[in-house]
């Protein structure tokens, strides 16, 4: 269950981070309102993973989650350029969380 809780609060890591440019600055309410839910339940479910995650595994897989699916989003959605060296450098990401993911168990 806490890998669950965990990648939730890698999701919505990627939906505040996706939702912060939409505030223009925390000046554009709705938008400011729902970045700040997703921030509020990103933090809390990875506050609830790390009683049971060490903080080197369960941060960097958190950060690695919301990282790795961003720049995902912002290929996919956003036509960012998606070139090999940053498609390799993703997929670097992706093998260091499994690394860790596989290390602890």
């Amino acid at each position: 269950m806490v890998w669950v809780m965990l990648l939730g609060a890698g999701a919505l890591e990627v939906v505040w981070a996706v939702l912060l440019k939409q505030t223009a600055g925390f000046t554009r309410l709705w938008p400011s309102l729902a970045c700040a839910a997703a921030m509020a339940g990103s933090l809390g479910l990875l506050g609830l993973a790390l009683r049971e995650l060490p903080i080197s595994v369960g941060y960097a897989v958190w950060v690695g989650i919301g990282a790795v699916g961003t720049a995902i989003w912002g290929i996919a959605v956003l036509q960012e350029p998606a070139g090999a060296i940053r498609i390799a450098c993703l997929a670097l990401i992706v093998i260091g969380i499994i690394g860790l993911k596989l290390d602890h168990g």
